[in-house]
């Protein structure tokens, strides 16, 4: 029982993390009206979540390893209570960007947090189907960030929306000090995690920087989009009204749950290296669709989307590969250096798409050209890892 609370208390903060950072999306509209911004501006705004995300990891790391999950996530949330507060009181783009960034950083910790701590409850062989389910619960907070936030901004206007939004944020926080309790072994994981070599090991490693390829490739790409530019993109680029919009977007949440829950499963069955594979080059055809093929109608574009958000959530697997390619004092610091590369391209990602945008160098469907070119690129390097991993199962004796 106490591991299911461990894990139920995680998945709702996380929830509240992807509602807060997905959000521009559905009101990109709204703050372009009412602030005047430009592509590039918006895209810059909303990006400042990812950088502060990312700048975050590393200590936050070296923090969950020290000192643990319970204490350490739910101290940073707060940050991420004030944030919400000022980006629904904002009255310029330069507040917007203040609260748009601490929201960032105080759900740094939260998915992090709770795979360090569900990885003193559960051993390794589990561990892909673990961390599946807690990302693809978490990450229905997506779905809140669509169709519901369509209905809730139009409803309250989208700044009442942050205020309670900020309000369960600090609900959240104390649910997680009270029932976020590391497992039996996080004693002596902890008593070596200072003379395992620290991040310099995870550095030196070159599966490292293939897999954090991956990771940014696809779901540094989802992030890229259904944060933000998957809305411009559907209502801008090929017309779609507000809530036809958030429909296509409540798909591309679906998928992206879906998918957390689902590639966590086969990767336990098939091997999680082959699993990224497979998930990458499918995510790469999906792209090129949407970059090159006339999608007209809502249901084509949401089934584009739900199979767009399935393939892109590699990153479940990616961080079960690195928490078995590592030793185990190094959980917390080998998921949160995968972290830090994720939220660090899904910012250049989403600040880049928007500068493009703005050079008047491509409309929205050469975003996805831009995106699966990237794709291509991290498959070769990543290629020869899946390879390996299949030699492997193919020796293994019966």
């Amino acid at each position: 029982m106490p591991r299911i609370m461990v894990f139920v208390v995680f998945a709702v903060a996380h929830f509240l993390s992807n509602f807060v950072r997905m959000a521009n999306a559905v009101i990109a509209d709204d703050l372009t009206l009412e602030f005047g911004m430009g592509p590039a501006e918006l895209g810059w705004m909303t990006s400042l979540f990812f950088l502060a995300f990312a700048a975050a990891q590393l200590p936050f790391g070296w923090a969950l390893d020290r000192f643990g999950a319970r204490v350490v996530t739910p101290s940073l949330m707060l940050v991420a209570v004030a944030g919400a507060l000022v980006f629904a009181a904002s009255q310029s783009i330069g507040a917007l960007t203040v609260g748009r960034a601490l929201m960032g950083l105080g759900t740094a910790g939260i998915l992090m947090g709770g795979l360090k701590a569900l990885s003193t409850w559960f051993d390794a062989r589990r561990f892909a189907l673990i961390s599946g389910a807690l990302v693809a619960l978490g990450s229905s907070g997506g779905l809140m960030a669509a169709t519901p936030l369509a209905w809730l901004s139009a409803t309250f206007g989208w700044r009442i929306v942050f205020v309670f939004g900020a309000g369960a944020l600090a609900a959240a926080a104390a649910l997680l000090l009270a029932f976020g309790r590391a497992g039996p072994s996080h004693a002596a994981k902890t008593s070596d995690a200072n003379d395992s070599g620290g991040f310099g090991v995870i550095f030196r490693t070159p599966a490292f920087w293939r897999m954090a390829g991956m990771a940014v490739a696809t779901t540094g790409v989802v992030f890229a989009f259904q944060s933000l530019w998957a809305g411009p993109y559907l209502t801008q680029g090929v017309g779609l009204a507000t809530l036809p919009t958030g429909n296509v977007l409540l798909a591309f949440g679906i998928g992206a749950s879906l998918g957390y829950l689902v590639l966590g499963a086969m990767g336990e069955r098939i091997g999680v290296a082959r699993m990224i594979l497979i998930a990458g080059l499918a995510f790469i055809a999906v792209e090129i669709v949407l970059a090159f093929t006339p999608l007209p109608g809502g249901g084509r574009l949401a089934a584009s989307f739900l199979l767009l958000g399935a393939a892109g959530s590699a990153s479940g697997l990616v961080y079960s590969l690195a928490r078995s390619t590592f030793p185990l004092a190094l959980t917390g610091r080998a998921v949160t250096a995968i972290n830090l590369f994720l939220f660090a391209g899904g910012f250049a990602l989403q600040w880049g798409l928007g500068v493009w945008l703005d050079a008047g160098l491509g409309g929205f469907g050469s975003l996805f050209a831009l995106t699966a070119t990237l794709g291509v690129a991290a498959v070769l390097v990543f290629l020869p890892d899946a390879v390996g991993a299949s030699r492997q199962l193919l020796n293994r004796p019966a």
